[in-house]
């Protein structure tokens, strides 16, 4: 969508102007004329604001509570600062695009930039499934000093592979100079995109794996619960009785928004080639930025233990309660 000073038309190339970078022009100069603004380019520039600025606030709270250092705060922390670097990856496309003439080097900056946030930020929330998983299953020595050096190690880990994968672009798996091989997202080539989409694929199985261990383990407590206090496992009387229902719904909930988000983007990269509309890909890839809007909120916010620090910055007169570490299934 094209906002000109006299008409209002639709264009499909629009919408993938807005997110995704285009290839090299004809003549092949590195830098090229901004082109006109367009209302993809703004919602991308209002929503990456957006998206920096909640997740800053989470990420802020955290590093600031010296009490939040268990595995699940720093695993949060993660997730907000993967989801803060994709929202400064989107205002940064759409400065580089629409504010300052499109180059090369700023198109493999910010492709590398959203593919590092993207893949930490998929990548945190299978560890936040893992440490959903242990803290069920291993309940009575899950959170000791131990299980912090492991949670460090593991984000680690996560955030090294996760800036070599984004570094591919400015290593050479782009298509800046054979538009042939690029992908349905410019300027990634098509196999490059191939193994990230393949990899974002493998992450989304072994988390819905996790999130069914949750599932039994959970179901196995229940079972061993009502079998001590001398009555059937029954699953409505028990799930009635602790709210069982509303974490089950909970649950629904964060799986649908994880495999909505992720799902869609995973399979087109992998089946889409340069030829396909790029309104496709922009259909497809909004919903895995938008997962970094929708995080916070499903997560970080949703702990009792963020929340009360946040208040308390909010409301400094308020006494601040003792810290826990409640598993949010």
């Amino acid at each position: 969508m094209r906002l000109n000073a006299s008409e209002l038309s639709w264009e499909e190339s629009s919408a993938a102007d807005a997110m995704l970078p285009s290839g090299r022009q004809e003549g092949g100069a590195s830098a090229r004329e901004s082109p006109p603004l367009t209302a993809w380019g703004v919602a991308l520039c209002v929503s990456g604001t957006v998206i920096t600025a909640e997740n800053a606030v989470v990420v802020a709270a955290i590093l600031a509570t010296p009490s939040l250092r268990a595995p699940v705060f720093l695993l949060l922390a993660s997730l907000g600062l993967a989801d803060l670097l994709a929202g400064v990856a989107l205002v940064a496309r759409f400065l580089f695009r629409f504010c300052l003439a499109p180059s090369d080097w700023s198109e493999l900056a910010t492709s590398g930039l959203l593919v590092t946030s993207l893949s930490a930020s998929l990548c945190s929330l299978m560890g936040v499934a893992l440490d959903r998983y242990l803290s069920l299953s291993h309940a009575l020595t899950y959170g000791s000093g131990r299980s912090r050096r492991r949670a460090a190690l593991l984000l680690l880990l996560v955030w090294a592979g996760a800036c070599l994968v984004g570094a591919g672009p400015a290593m050479g798996w782009n298509c800046l100079d054979e538009p042939a091989s690029c992908s349905v997202a410019p300027p990634l080539t098509r196999t490059y995109l191939s193994l990230l989409c393949g990899g974002f694929l493998a992450v989304v199985v072994a988390t819905l794996q996790l999130y069914a261990g949750i599932c039994r383990v959970a179901r196995r407590h229940a079972n061993a619960i009502a079998t001590q206090r001398h009555f059937l496992p029954s699953s409505r009387s028990f799930g009635g009785k602790h709210g069982g229902g509303r974490g089950f719904s909970r649950l629904v909930l964060v799986l649908g928004v994880f495999v909505g988000c992720w799902m869609p983007f995973s399979l087109w990269g992998l089946l889409g080639d340069a030829s396909s509309p790029p309104l496709y890909t922009y259909a497809t890839l909004v919903p895995a930025a938008f997962s970094s809007l929708l995080n916070p909120m499903l997560y970080s916010l949703r702990n009792k233990d963020i929340r009360k620090v946040l208040l308390h910055a909010c409301c400094p007169r308020r006494q601040a309660a003792q810290v826990h570490c409640p598993v949010d299934v």
